[in-house]
């Protein structure tokens, strides 16, 4: 399962992070759809109704688009069916916050938008897992693995990596900005966090009596692959690689069960045991991200991975990030961060807002 997430990211950031090639090879930094940059607000513990940062076909918003053009948008976790007839979101009876791949294909909720290209990719610096042990659970983060030194895999740009009634298809092509464009090359190479990228489907919905449409997704599910197995047993969809990011996202080129094949168990994510405080989403502190020792009180020595944290953030400049407000307890105020990812911590100066 998926059930909390990280994306510390300013929107320019998120952008620059997410370079991708069509399928012409060109390089291409994504620009976020009109009003969605603000919609999104950066959070050390994104939980389910939360705003992510999702890429997708800029088609799904303009039908004169390539296929293969992608753009950022805003949308909330816990997909709501376009079909859905109630008029507040909050009445479903049932969870759409992950769906299982092995299932996609029987419930309705997950069908329908598959069937129809309707998928996307959620970024994040990762996400939070909860190992049960005897008496409680230890959370866990786990991410990409990161590295000091500029790697083959580092160079890969995106993760190392006519509309109807909604009923039938998605939202009109009124909610996409006329200025989406892509810009034609990136603007300067990413050296900074590598993004997550995990596998998901999405939906529009428009209330009833009328309204403002909501783009909602879900988290697609599989098997945890042997080195998460001790911690749980399902774990994200992971797209590996810009070659997967832009099948996942071709759905003009790529048809559904053919991209289902892409969702597979991969043995390619690295972990830390993280402070209990993640376990209440009210908690939004670099500390959520702090490596700890469950079984000692020293602190646990960096990685490579901490490492590369530190130095890129270090050198960024915190100035540039939005400007947050954040819902923190007094007794979270008082706390300080320590141990492996003290610089990197140091070097955020200020804390991301709640959503």
């Amino acid at each position: 399962m998926c059930g909390r997430t990280a994306c510390t990211l300013a929107p320019d950031e998120v952008s620059r992070a997410s370079v991708y090639r069509n399928r012409g090879g060109r390089r291409r930094q994504p620009r976020w759809r009109d009003g969605d940059a603000d919609k999104y607000r950066p959070s050390y513990n994104k939980s389910p109704q939360s705003m992510s940062p999702v890429l997708l076909s800029r088609r799904h918003f303009d039908e004169d688009a390539a296929v293969d053009e992608c753009v950022l948008t805003s949308m909330r976790w816990g997909l709501v069916p376009a079909w859905f007839k109630e008029k507040d979101p909050s009445m479903m009876q049932f969870s759409t916050n992950n769906c299982r791949s092995e299932s996609i294909l029987e419930k309705k909720s997950y069908k329908d938008p598959l069937i129809k290209g309707q998928r996307c990719v959620i970024l994040a610096d990762g996400f939070y897992e909860w190992k049960k042990q005897e008496k409680d659970k230890q959370p866990f983060f786990i991410y990409f693995p990161q590295s000091q030194e500029k790697t083959k895999a580092q160079d890969d740009p995106t993760t190392s990596s006519g509309n109807k009634d909604n009923s039938e298809t998605m939202c009109s092509k009124v909610q996409a900005s006329p200025e989406l464009t892509e810009e034609e090359d990136a603007q300067g190479e990413w050296t900074g966090w590598k993004l997550l990228t995990m596998a998901g489907v999405f939906d529009c919905w428009t209330p009833p009596g009328g309204g403002e449409a909501l783009y909602t997704y879900s988290v697609i599910t599989v098997k945890a692959s042997p080195n998460l197995q001790s911690i749980h047993n399902r774990m994200p969809a992971i797209l590996d690689g810009e070659e997967e990011v832009r099948r996942w996202l071709d759905f003009g080129k790529v048809k559904s069960l053919d991209a289902l094949k892409l969702l597979e168990s991969k043995n390619i994510l690295t972990f830390h045991p993280v402070s209990s405080l993640v376990n209440n989403s009210r908690h939004n502190s670099p500390e959520c991200l702090q490596p700890v020792d469950p079984n000692s009180k020293k602190e646990p020595k960096p990685t490579a991975s901490s490492r590369k944290m530190a130095s890129w953030l270090k050198s960024s400049a915190p100035s540039k990030r939005k400007e947050p407000d954040t819902r923190e307890s007094k007794e979270d105020k008082k706390r300080k961060p320590t141990g492996g990812l003290q610089p990197w911590l140091q070097g955020v100066s200020k804390k991301p807002r709640t959503t």
